[in-house]
Parts: structure tokens; C-alpha cells; sequence
């Protein structure tokens, strides 16, 4: 099998400063569970370099660029956005979104909101999928993508209902799953992922966070995306080799890449 990670953040490994943490050894544990590509997920610009120094070092792990919309500070730059994803190894805007879990205060969600569309015209400038986070926050998303027609892209770590979903791939997005699936009370995601068709999934383990059972309580890592991917195809009735291949399908043609 040749199964791909949509999306971890292997940085964070490193300034989580997370025991034993060894990116080679963490690389290669992945290889030996058939995760042979990986996505990591920029949140902070800060952050940016460490990633082209990782993807400079292994040819199977790619990079995106963006804010998460709770590390948005007075130093949040829009042309420093775009320039950085301008970079040629950049092949997705993001993370970006809304986060409207702890957040009340009008002025702070259009802020969020304000850094969220420029990712959106930097995605549609550069021609590159965008990554969407969202929590407590699905139908003001949906409402601003509503605006912009020439944008590709996929929400991550989907944890909606049916309607949500449904939303989502109106408007031609992917949806990604996490370890969530694996959660004893997850009943709702796992009747989400009934729903949504295969041409119109990925998977993801969101690394270090979000540990799929039976490893919770430990750090993520990509290798455990097996452990997501067998449930997946319990959960859809389909082989574990028919799945990965769709997969890997699904994720080459939303990212534009030939490998």
C-alpha cells in the first residue's frame, strides 16, 4: 500500500519539544506502516522556515503555508503571507479557517475573518489549494467561500454532521478525517463518513495531536494513519488496498502533484 498523511505537523514535534523526538526515526516508522508521503501543515509564518529546512531534507514530506486563526498576532502580514507562498515547494495555502470556540469578541472574529480571506485571495492568485480549519464556526466559512468560485481545497479533521458535509461538497471541497473516527463516541463523524464519496476523501492524523485508538494518551504520529485507514475501510466496506489507492488518487489531484 502507498498511504498518504493530508495533513500533521511534524514542526511541532520539534517545538513541543516532544521526548525522544527524532524526525529521521519518526520518517522512517511511517515508511514501515506504508505512510510513504506526508503533508505538514504550516500555522505560524515563524514556523515557515523549519519546514523548508524539512522539506529540503526528505523528498516524501510536502509543505504548505498559512496562519491557523488562533496564531494571528500584531505581526500577521499579508504581503509576507504571499510572499512565502510564492516559494515553488509550496503546494498549499494554510492552515487557515475560523475558530469561534473560545472566541466572543466581534472585533477578534473579524480579524479572523479579514486574515481568512486573504489566504483565500492568495490561494486564488497562486492557483493552490487551500486548507481549512473550522470549529464553531462552519456556516460563516461556508458563507465566505460562497464568495469566491475559483477555489479548490479541503476541510480538515472534519468533525460535522451530515448537513455540514454535505455543505461542503457542494461547493467542491474534500474532506478530510482524523483519529477522531476511532473515538468511542465519534457515532456522528462515523455516520459523516458514511456519507461522503470516495472520490471526495482524505485522511489525515493531524500529528502530534488527535491519537487514534488504541494509542490515545500518547503523542501522534503519522504512522498511525493505518490505524485511521482500517477503520475507514470497516466503516466503508471496501479493501484496505482499493481504499489507499483512491486515496492517493484523491490527494494527488487536489494538490496538483506527480510523484
Amino acid at each position: 500500500m502507498f498511504l498518504v498523511d493530508s495533513h500533521c505537523h511534524i514542526d511541532k514535534f520539534h517545538y513541543n519539544e516532544i521526548v525522544d523526538y527524532n524526525l529521521k526515526n519518526l520518517v522512517l516508522n511511517a515508511e514501515l506502516n506504508n505512510v510513504k508521503l506526508l503533508l505538514t501543515v504550516c500555522t505560524r509564518l515563524n514556523y515557515f522556515h523549519e519546514l523548508i529546512n524539512i522539506n529540503k531534507s526528505y523528498n516524501n514530506i510536502l509543505i504548505s503555508c498559512g496562519v491557523h486563526p488562533l496564531f494571528i498576532d500584531s505581526n500577521y502580514n499579508y504581503h509576507k503571507l504571499l510572499d512565502l507562498s510564492l516559494n515553488n515547494n509550496v503546494i498549499a495555502i494554510g492552515e487557515t479557517g475560523l475558530d469561534f470556540f473560545y472566541e466572543t469578541d466581534l472585533i477578534k472574529k473579524n480579524i479572523q475573518k479579514k486574515v481568512f480571506i486573504d489566504h483565500i485571495l492568495i490561494a486564488e492568485k497562486l492557483n493552490k489549494p487551500i486548507i481549512i480549519h473550522t470549529r464553531n464556526s462552519f456556516q460563516d466559512i461556508v458563507n465566505i467561500l460562497n464568495n469566491y468560485n475559483k477555489l479548490s481545497g479541503v476541510f480538515h479533521c472534519f468533525n460535522e454532521d451530515i448537513r455540514c458535509a454535505s455543505l461542503a461538497l457542494d461547493i467542491g471541497f474534500y474532506i478530510s478525517f482524523s483519529g477522531i473516527l476511532t473515538f468511542k463516541n465519534a457515532k456522528v463523524i462515523r455516520e459523516t463518513l458514511k456519507y461522503v464519496p470516495l472520490n471526495k476523501l482524505l485522511l489525515e492524523t493531524d500529528s502530534p495531536y488527535l491519537t487514534p485508538e488504541p494509542y490515545r494518551g500518547t503523542y501522534n504520529q503519522p504512522a498511525y494513519l493505518k490505524n485511521i485507514i482500517e477503520c475507514v475501510s470497516i466503516i466503508k466496506n471496501i479493501s484496505l488496498k482499493k481504499l489507499s489507492n483512491i486515496l492517493l488518487n484523491n490527494f494527488l489531484q487536489l494538490f496538483k502533484i506527480n510523484i
